[in-house]
C-alpha cells in the first residue's frame, strides 16, 4: 500500500473515533477495564509463582554422619553426591559449626544450651540442595541409603504438601490468567463490533458509490487498533504507576516480603497488554465489517 493512500486511512480512522465519540469511548473504556483486570491479576499470579520459586528453593537436605566416619570416608561421600546431576550445590558443616548454627537460631535463648559445647551431641553433617526441588525426595532416599549416613532429614511430610499446593497454584494461576485473557478478547471484540455495526449504513453506501472492499475495510481496521492503543494507555500507566509504587511500599514497610523486581518484568507485561489489545482491536473492527462486504 502507498504511503499516501496508508496516511489517508489513517486520518479517516481519527475521524471515524471523533464522529462516533460515544461509541468510540465505550470501545475504549470496555478495552481499558479489562486489560486493567487482567494486568492486576497477572502481577498477582507472577508475584505468587515468584514466591512459590522462593519456598521451593529454600528446601534442602541435611545428611548426618554416622559418628565413627573417618574425614576421609566423609570427603568421598560429599564428592560422589556432587558428581550427581541432581546436585546444585552440597555445603560441609562440623559437629561444632552445627552446634552454632542451632544457638544462633535460638537468639538471646541460645545461652541455655551453652553446655553442650562440653559434650556436643551433634554429627557432622552436608547440606544439599537440590537442582530442582522435585528432586528432594528421590535424591534425599538415594543419599540415606549410604552406609556412612545416620540420618537424612528434609521435611518429608511439610515437603509433599508443600509441593502440592504449589503445583495446584501454578495450575489455577496460569488457566486463571489464560481464561481472563480470552474473557477479554471476546468482550473487546464483541464491544468493538457493536461500534462498526452501528454504521453499518456508512458501509453499504460506501460500497454504493463504488468504492472497494479494501478502501471501506482499511480505515475500519486503523480504527480498531487504534481503539486498542488508546484503550491500553490508561491501564498499562495505571499498573506501571501502582506497582511501582507497591513496590516501594512493601520494600520500606516489609522488607521480608518483598515484590518481584519491576525492571524489566512491568515491561514485558505492558508490551503483551499492548499486543492483545492492538490484535483484538483490529480483529473485532474486521469481522465486523465482512458482515457488510461482498467479498
Amino acid at each position: 500500500m502507498k504511503r499516501r493512500t496508508l496516511t489517508r486511512h489513517g486520518r479517516e480512522g481519527l475521524k471515524n473515533i471523533r464522529r462516533n465519540g460515544w461509541m468510540s469511548f465505550a470501545s475504549i473504556s470496555a478495552v481499558a477495564i479489562m486489560l486493567f483486570v487482567v494486568g492486576v491479576f497477572g502481577f498477582l499470579i507472577i508475584n505468587t509463582n515468584s514466591l512459590v520459586d522462593t519456598i521451593e528453593n529454600d528446601v534442602e537436605i541435611r545428611a548426618f554422619f554416622e559418628q565413627d566416619v573417618e574425614s576421609s570416608q566423609q570427603e568421598n561421600l560429599m564428592e560422589d553426591i556432587e558428581q550427581n546431576a541432581s546436585v546444585e550445590s552440597v555445603i560441609y558443616r562440623d559437629r561444632d559449626e552445627g552446634l552454632d548454627y542451632f544457638l544462633d537460631s535460638l537468639g538471646s535463648e541460645g545461652a541455655v544450651f551453652e553446655n553442650l559445647r562440653d559434650e556436643n551431641p551433634l554429627n557432622d553433617a552436608l547440606i544439599i540442595q537440590a537442582t530442582d526441588p522435585q528432586m528432594t525426595e528421590p535424591l534425599a532416599e538415594e543419599i540415606r541409603s549410604q552406609p556412612e549416613v545416620e540420618t537424612v532429614e528434609y521435611g518429608e511430610t511439610i515437603l509433599s504438601e508443600l509441593f502440592t499446593v504449589t503445583n495446584y497454584i501454578r495450575v489455577i494461576g496460569g488457566a486463571l490468567v489464560i481464561g481472563l485473557i480470552f474473557t477479554s478478547i471476546f468482550l473487546i471484540s464483541n464491544t468493538i463490533k457493536l461500534t462498526i455495526i452501528s454504521r453499518k449504513d456508512e458501509i453499504q453506501i460506501m460500497k454504493l458509490v463504488g468504492a472497494t472492499n479494501s478502501f471501506v475495510r482499511y480505515p475500519f481496521f486503523i480504527e480498531g487498533m487504534l481503539i486498542g492503543i488508546f484503550g491500553a494507555i490508561i491501564p498499562i500507566a495505571g499498573l506501571t504507576a501502582g506497582y511501582y509504587y507497591l513496590h516501594s511500599f512493601m520494600y520500606d514497610q516489609i522488607p521480608f516480603f518483598t515484590l518481584v523486581d519491576p525492571n524489566p518484568m512491568i515491561w514485558q507485561v505492558s508490551a503483551i497488554l499492548l499486543f492483545i489489545s492492538v490484535i483484538v482491536g483490529a480483529f473485532g473492527s474486521q469481522m465486523s465489517v465482512r458482515k457488510f462486504l461482498r467479498v
